[in-house]
């Protein structure tokens, strides 16, 4: 079933901007849903860093309010992360792109299905937005993405490349 509906961590969103590939969001989901804690985090970060000028400016992100499920926060994640994944525990529809590892395992053990940034380029390869998801990894390690070659090498594999 394709997703349609995502919640994002700050990572993503800002590499995404940064990398500018940021229209693909937009371009690949019907709803996104930025959690006030990671707008926050994001639009108060260097203030000529361009997803902080960006994002108050994107009329596609939802800002939403969140409240902590006590079942994430036992995970001691950061506020961005606990507010992604207490968002998705409460709204089943919606799936939370992030990268983090303990994050990822929390979603795990909460049986919350999750997508990395590296999925996100695989889709946007896939619907034609990006002709290669090596180059857009590459864009995105320019703009501070921390990404190690095999993980390169698979995300590659799994597009075809």
């Amino acid at each position: 079933m394709p997703v349609e509906k995502i919640v994002l961590n700050a990572s993503p969103l800002i590499l995404l901007c940064n990398g500018e590939l940021d229209f693909i969001l937009p371009s690949l989901f019907a709803e996104v849903v930025v959690p006030e804690a990671v707008w926050q985090e994001i639009v108060s970060g260097p203030h000529l860093d361009r997803a902080a000028q960006l994002l108050p400016g994107l009329d596609w992100p939802k800002k939403e309010r969140v409240n902590p499920v006590p079942d994430v926060v036992r995970w001691d994640l950061g506020i961005g992360e606990t507010e992604v994944l207490s968002f998705a525990l409460r709204h089943s529809g919606y799936t939370p792109v992030l990268d983090d590892m303990l994050a990822k395992k929390c979603a795990r053990s909460l049986g919350i299905q999750t997508m990395g940034t590296g999925t996100i380029l695989i889709l946007a390869k896939e619907d034609g937005l990006i002709e290669s998801v090596e180059q857009s990894l590459r864009k995105l390690q320019n703009a501070g993405l921390w990404i190690s070659e095999p993980i390169i090498q698979m995300l590659k594999r799994k597009a075809g490349e």
